[in-house]
């Protein structure tokens, strides 16, 4: 039984259209935190609408982080909300963190779900993406120059046994870039940090998944191992978001609020080119990936190594698209990056 008395309220806005936007972190996984988002509308006693905004993770305590929120909602705003009367679910992005929880969800909801058209094999065939992930690391693996046998050799290779989403979950409503979702949400497509990445803007609000984060710049990676992902796509998603007239507050995926969308935006784009910057300031011989990550992180630790790992590798695509370094291959199939 929760304690309602103990539970902190959840950060609300009111859009200028009366929709109610509460955030509820959860945590995902052990040590690491997402934020789901409750959107209401229409009577608190008796809402005609209640959305959840991606499911967190697979973790332990992802499913009481939510139905905590949701009982602190009703508790300290007076919105008749739980899982059983949900009337929506939206998926921003497959990714474990955004996706996982959705398993232990579908026992207490029926909510139809909604995620972007190409992200739904992600949520109705997990089985079918995973074989056809397994079939790429060998070769990511040698073209990022990774010492065969090494931790981050083996690491690269095992990455595709994870699943978001353990069984197969029917998505009811595939969207698509520009769609207006329950009359109220609006689409946007944001490829670069995933492929199959949405933004949803209610409103002045956006909710911009891993897309805007306040903290960090989203993790990415290459094209070439991810459609849709790489650098090219995440800032040309930054411009995309950027031209948005009226947008007053974004919500990550994340952290806190964003209340200068554009501010944001412009450090976050004045970054990756800091890093584009370092990357080429390093290649200094003909280098491979892996060696590109060493001389930019030299005391690399073991937690981030494949979060870098991807980045070094979209970085280097990117500068290799522009021209300002040319790849040639190496024997052993790794790609030798040189500049231009």
């Amino acid at each position: 039984m929760t304690d309602v008395a103990s539970l902190s309220l959840p950060a609300r806005h009111v859009t200028s259209g009366g929709t109610r936007v509460y955030t509820l972190p959860v945590r995902a996984f052990p040590n690491f935190r997402a934020n789901t988002y409750l959107l209401v509308r229409g009577d608190p006693h008796a809402p005609a609408y209640a959305a959840l905004v991606d499911t967190g993770g697979s973790g332990p305590d992802n499913l009481g982080d939510i139905q905590a929120g949701l009982a602190a909602v009703r508790a300290g705003y007076g919105e008749a909300v739980s899982l059983e009367t949900l009337t929506r679910i939206v998926i921003t992005h497959p990714h474990p963190d955004h996706l996982g929880g959705l398993s232990a969800l579908r026992e207490h909801t029926d909510a139809p779900v909604a995620a972007f058209h190409s992200a739904v094999p992600f949520i109705e065939e997990p089985g079918a993406i995973r074989a056809a992930w397994l079939m790429q690391p060998d070769a990511q693996a040698a073209w990022l120059g990774l010492p065969p046998g090494g931790e981050l050799d083996g690491r690269i290779r095992r990455r595709g046994s994870n699943l978001s989403v353990p069984r197969a979950i029917p998505v009811a409503t595939p969207l698509h870039d520009g769609d207006r979702l329950d009359d109220l949400l609006h689409v946007i497509h944001t490829p670069g940090h995933e492929g199959h990445q949405i933004c949803l803007r209610v409103d002045e609000v956006l909710l911009s998944a891993d897309h805007l984060l306040p903290l960090n710049s989203p993790p990415l990676m290459p094209a070439r191992f991810l459609r849709g992902s790489g650098v090219a796509a995440y800032l040309d998603s930054l411009d995309r978001v950027e031209a948005l007239d009226g947008v007053t507050l974004a919500l990550g995926g994340h952290d806190g609020p964003m209340p200068d969308l554009h501010a944001r935006i412009q450090a976050l784009r004045a970054r990756t080119h800091e890093k584009l910057d370092g990357l080429l300031a390093a290649c200094t011989q003909p280098m491979t990936v892996h060696d590109l990550l060493l001389a930019l992180h030299p005391r690399l630790r073991s937690i981030q190594a494949v979060l870098l790992l991807d980045q070094t590798a979209a970085l280097t695509e990117y500068l290799t698209g522009t021209g300002a370094l040319s790849e040639t291959a190496r024997e052993d199939g790794a790609g030798l990056f040189t500049r231009a």
